[in-house]
């Protein structure tokens, strides 16, 4: 993932920052406990795409 697109990038719903999860390859909105999914090196900020963080995950 890019780290200026990462810069610039915010949650479509709160409008909070984002962190990069490599691993998952996902976009993690700590507050709305959201991750957006990236396919091919294209974040997918779409409500509907986005995965609901479980409550026993940790959100780093």
């Amino acid at each position: 993932m890019d780290k200026k697109l990462l810069e610039i990038l915010v949650c479509p719903l709160c409008k909070g920052p984002l962190t990069y999860n490599k691993s998952a390859k996902e976009l993690i909105c700590k507050p709305d406990r959201l991750a957006y999914p990236v396919r091919d090196d294209i974040p997918v900020m779409l409500e509907e795409e986005a995965r609901q963080l479980e409550a026993d995950e940790e959100v780093k």
